[in-house]
């Protein structure tokens, strides 16, 4: 029998389990660019009144939600803050200008989360040569900062700044679920808070495809024409939503896990020699920094001659993700084979 790999990449690379697909095939679909998916519709509704927020639109990926709102929510010369290591900043291929012709402020902080004073000191003044501010964009949980999440004080400060200054507040929920389970909040409270959310179902939750972009009823609407105009637009995507479904129902707890599961790699990572520094752990994210002796290529290398595979995030840097794939047998090969790997 083959040793099977175990996948430390991303938790973006989860396959559907059996009861997950068994829950699709059975799912009712019909033509959703004519509102007519009665699964997709459930899955939009469904997540609208998690949230209490009035509508829903379900869209093939994380980044096509954040810019669906960010078009949505600004016209050609404004401007979108962000923290600098945000994902619609690093990782949406600069998609802000190309479809909304807006301007990008990436904000440097040192946790990865922006607060008001980093807000309200980014805010352009009124002139003509400047851009004008209309949008904050947050991520929750950020990737590139190890999993750390908004606290709900956090997100309340947060809204009101954007609402005394008249920004508009954008959440990338791409792991909002890891977020509220730690942070201990609920959806509502999130939804009351921002102007629109974005719901990723395909990282931990395990879904195969989409996300679901929240917002009032009119924003929503205008978000749907804007889909459409990216392509977006899809046919019988019961099939799809029906996995967010069955995620939500049975995928949520299970997240407390994964967050289990990178805090015991965090602490064998602490004693290996091999390793300079890691970033404090907070949700299912490892981000740590090998010695220089130990470049990040010749790491993953070795790893993989062990059938343990993740990405590198720079020359000495590696990114772990735990996600449901990673089983407890899993866990049991992986914690010896880094205590006891040869540099």
């Amino acid at each position: 029998m083959s040793t099977q790999t175990i996948n430390l990449i991303s938790d973006t690379i989860t396959q559907p389990t059996r009861e997950m697909l068994q829950f699709m095939i059975q799912a009712q679909t019909g033509d959703d660019v004519f509102g007519e998916d009665p699964t997709v519709r459930a899955l939009e509704e469904r997540l609208a009144s998690d949230f209490g927020m009035e509508s829903g639109l379900f869209c093939p990926s994380g980044t096509m939600t954040n810019q669906i709102a960010i078009k949505a929510h600004t016209s050609p010369l404004d401007e979108m803050i962000c923290e600098v290591n945000s994902h619609v900043y690093q990782f949406e291929v600069g998609g802000y200008a190309f479809h909304s012709g807006i301007a990008v402020n990436p904000v440097q902080s040192s946790d990865g989360k922006l607060t008001p004073e980093l807000i309200t000191s980014n805010i352009r003044p009124v002139f003509d040569w400047f851009p004008t501010s209309k949008l904050v964009v947050v991520e929750n949980t950020g990737n590139r900062s190890g999993g750390n999440f908004y606290t709900l004080d956090e997100i309340e400060k947060l809204s009101k700044c954007c609402k005394t200054n008249k920004l508009k507040l954008h959440m990338d929920g791409a792991r909002i679920y890891n977020a509220m389970l730690e942070g201990g909040y609920t959806s509502k409270d999130v939804g009351s808070l921002c102007d629109s959310v974005s719901v990723c179902l395909s990282k931990g939750l395990g879904a195969p495809v989409g996300s679901v972009l929240l917002g009032s009823q009119s924003f929503i609407a205008l978000c749907r024409r804007i889909r459409k105009v990216m392509g977006g637009g899809m046919r019988q995507s019961g099939l799809l939503a029906a996995a967010g479904i069955y995620a939500l129902d049975y995928h949520i707890d299970r997240l407390k896990d994964d967050h289990k599961k990178a805090k015991q790699i965090e602490a064998c990572l602490k004693k290996c020699e091999y390793v300079s520094s890691i970033k404090p752990v907070f949700t299912n994210i490892l981000i740590f920094e090998l010695v220089d002796a130990c470049p990040a290529q010749k790491f993953l290398e070795i790893l993989k001659a062990q059938h343990i595979v993740a990405h590198g995030f720079g020359t000495h840097k590696v990114r772990f993700v735990t996600h449901l794939d990673i089983t407890d047998e899993m866990m049991d090969r992986l914690i010896p084979a880094l205590e006891h790997l040869k540099i």
